[in-house]
């Protein structure tokens, strides 16, 4: 990428951008922990869907952005070791610099690659993969793609759970989402847009997750109380996706 990296800051937040007004990231400097963007905060309703305490242990990020997903999970998962894939180096510098991303080499690995190439080379499983990878126009590339989705699959272990920013400015958002319903097998949901155009949708292998409404509630205000993070908003959202038959979210 050869667009250079820009930051901003208005009413106290500070942004990050690709050579344009187009937000990349952004983090309330008084609060750094915090996911300062909604589809930020809906990516990490992945939380919910496993009623365990440990979970998850194994991260990929595939895109660092403002590093606000790897920080929240780094300070509130502290069993969770995290692997990032960004493309750009000049975008981990400058998280590094301006968004306070932590350097700690034994819970932290950065690579530097190509997220797409690096799914279909490892043979490493993940808990966790969270795909929010972006190019200065705002297109994902090869990764809204059927063979993405395929080896991201295969990279998940039995409590695997995968979590998509389909953009909604990308021509592809259904199509994105389809490669996903198909690549597993139909085991996915996508959220309603949020108010900035993202389109968070979750996909899992492994065991199924059948959690009730009730439940949900139950784990998104522990989650709250935990680390201020408020899902509740979430929950409906779910509901409006058609996947809460009989009360119970079924994936």
């Amino acid at each position: 990428m050869t667009t250079p990296i820009d930051i901003s800051e208005q009413a106290g937040v500070r942004y990050l951008h690709f050579g344009s007004s187009w937000v990349q990231g952004a983090m309330r400097i008084a609060r750094p922990w915090n996911l300062e963007l909604e589809y930020t905060r809906e990516m990490m309703a992945s939380l919910l869907l496993r009623d365990d305490a440990r979970w998850p242990r194994r991260v990929l990020l595939i895109g660092l952005g403002a590093a606000s997903l790897t920080k929240f999970l780094y300070r509130y998962r502290p069993q969770a070791h995290l692997t990032i894939v960004e493309i750009e180096p000049a975008v981990v510098a400058a998280a590094r610099h301006f968004f306070k991303l932590p350097e700690d080499d034994k819970r932290i690995h950065m690579v530097i690659g190509d997220g797409a190439e690096y799914i279909l080379g490892t043979n490493k499983k993940f808990d966790l993969i969270l795909v929010d990878g972006f190019n200065e126009h705002a297109h994902p590339g090869q990764l809204n793609t059927s063979p993405f989705y395929q080896a991201c699959r295969s990279r998940l272990t039995d409590q695997g759970i995968m979590a998509v920013n389909l953009l909604g400015l990308c021509k592809g958002v259904l199509g994105g989402f389809a490669h996903i319903h198909s690549a597993f097998d139909e085991r996915a949901l996508m959220l309603p847009s949020c108010e900035s155009g993202n389109t968070i949708a979750f996909a899992c292998d492994g065991e199924p997750v059948s959690i009730s409404l009730n439940d949900l509630k139950e784990a998104a205000l522990a989650l709250k109380a935990e680390t201020g993070l408020n899902l509740l908003p979430t929950l409906t959202r779910f509901a409006q996706a058609g996947t809460c038959a009989n009360n119970t979210l079924i994936l």
